[in-house]
């Protein structure tokens, strides 16, 4: 790909310098929890994102790891969450996606809310094992069967290949979710960064083809744009695990060719058609590249008349969500999450 990131890096951490000279080091503000997940993951061998090949990167230490590893060094005992999952596939047309089902402890024989979940990665790395925590923590909060899907990744298969799959996959649940135990009036989209874009597409897309529509959208630091001058990139040249350097890495392997920028699948933040969406939650990392697309997503929902909640949690990274065990602000952003859901889902119709 060749884009202004890429042919004018000196220029962009330039910015990024003057950027931390006014606002300060945001490492320096970290959550002491969030510390020791870094710290855990550095010792584990974990390489900045934007000095590996893809393959590599997705070889890499994962945050399962790192909640193994502290929870040892604690002393802790990782006690069953009462959610029993499940694999199984999805149909895309060309094939199937690899796809994981949750299944809380206390469901309906019918008639139970359901949520299409996408993991985050910015596209070129995560997968349904990294990203397990997350599912489990929505569907055990929730009460709803979640549905994790494992879309297809760049460089091997560039945009838009994820949200086809991902379109694949809500109409596969639209037809299905009857089979599945399911409340077809009751299905709500949820992700993680580059996951968040495609639950925010699906919303979009199924209102425009006037087909089952999401009651919900749960967007956890969402890939909301793809402008990489705002305030949090700025901020962010040097911070780990998702800086500057390493969006960069992810839309390089990602798109094409520069004029993809300008997608509006990507590009959520300049588009003018956002009225009539699913109402949104936004949950924002504080030290994360992603918080000021976020914010500016939040305003633009709002500004269209779509009912919205934006929250900013302090002192966490690009990731923090499916870390309850260990970081207390992941817990909060998760109860947090689960409330906005189960408002939208309503009470439960018993069989």
């Amino acid at each position: 790909m060749t884009d202004s990131t890429t042919q004018q890096p000196d220029q962009t951490d330039s910015i990024g310098r003057i950027a931390e000279l006014i606002s300060g080091d945001p490492m320096a503000r970290i959550d002491a929890d969030m510390k020791h997940v870094l710290d855990a993951l550095g010792e584990l061998g974990a390489r900045p994102l934007e000095i590996s090949m893809p393959i590599a990167a997705r070889r890499q230490p994962k945050a399962a790891d790192v909640v193994a590893a502290i929870l040892a060094r604690q002393g802790r005992e990782v006690v069953d969450d009462g959610v029993a999952a499940e694999d199984l596939d999805i149909e895309n047309g060309e094939g199937t996606l690899a796809s994981r089902i949750y299944r809380p402890v206390g469901l309906l024989s019918r008639l139970n809310p359901v949520i299409l979940y996408f993991h985050g990665g910015g596209f070129v790395t995560g997968s349904l094992d990294t990203h397990d925590a997350s599912a489990r923590a929505l569907a055990r909060r929730t009460g709803a069967i979640v549905i994790s899907v494992d879309y297809r990744l760049a460089p091997e298969h560039k945009f838009p290949a994820a949200h086809e799959d991902a379109w694949a996959a809500w109409t596969w649940l639209t037809r299905q979710v009857r089979d599945l135990g399911g409340d077809p009036r009751r299905l709500a989209v949820a992700g993680e960064d580059a996951g968040a874009n495609l639950a925010a597409y699906i919303a979009l897309r199924a209102r425009d083809e006037h087909t089952t529509q999401p009651v919900h959208q749960l967007l956890v630091h969402p890939m909301a744009g793809t402008d990489m001058t705002t305030a949090s990139y700025g901020e962010t040249l040097r911070v780990q695990p998702v800086g500057m350097p390493a969006m960069r890495w992810r839309f390089r392997h990602l798109l094409e060719d520069e004029a993809a920028l300008a997608d509006p699948r990507l590009d959520l933040v300049h588009r003018d058609d956002l009225a009539g969406v699913a109402p949104a939650t936004i949950i924002l990392a504080d030290i994360d590249p992603l918080r000021s697309e976020g914010e500016a997503l939040a305003e633009a929902l709002e500004q269209a008349g779509v009912p919205v909640n934006c929250w900013s949690y302090e002192g966490v990274t690009q990731g923090f969500f499916g870390l309850g065990l260990v970081v207390t602000k992941a817990l909060f952003a998760q109860s947090d999450a689960a409330e906005a859901l189960a408002r939208s889902f309503g009470p439960s119709r018993r069989s």
